[in-house]
């Protein structure tokens, strides 16, 4: 699932600018999109869409890595944290993976594990295989 939380799309002499009308709107697929305006018409531009995964899941991800870094409880992590800026070596990204894959009922194949070098990227990634499991 993706969020669109605001978009700006220029080109020549011309401005569009689209804002969410509602927090939490969810776009469950989008691979492209026709702009109208009152002179131009944009036919089929693409669109990239950031996939972010749910808060909870981005929460839950947090407090896995802390336990498996053995941080303590009032360390700052966020999506944006970097496995190496937390103090992973490559063994502990392997613990982590290993303990994500249990708190999720995943399994993470070895060149998408190789992938996940942030809280946010092993978010992403299990939102990709729990969906595709249920699907």
């Amino acid at each position: 699932m993706a969020s669109i939380a605001g978009m700006s799309i220029s080109a020549p002499s011309r401005s569009l600018s689209f804002q969410q009308s509602q927090a939490g709107t969810k776009i469950s697929s989008l691979k492209s999109v026709s702009l109208f305006s009152q002179r131009k018409s944009f036919q089929s531009l693409r669109l990239r869409v950031s996939c972010a995964a749910k808060p909870e899941t981005v929460e839950k991800v947090c407090e896995i890595v802390k336990k498996q870094l053995a941080l303590p409880d009032d360390s700052a992590i966020t999506g944006e944290s970097k496995f190496s800026a937390l103090g992973a070596d490559s063994l502990d990204t392997v613990e982590i993976v290993m303990g994500l894959e249990e708190a999720f009922g995943i399994s993470v194949e070895e060149e998408n594990a190789q992938n996940i070098t942030s809280v946010q990227d092993a978010a992403d990634m299990i939102e990709k295989l729990v969906e595709s499991k249920s699907a």
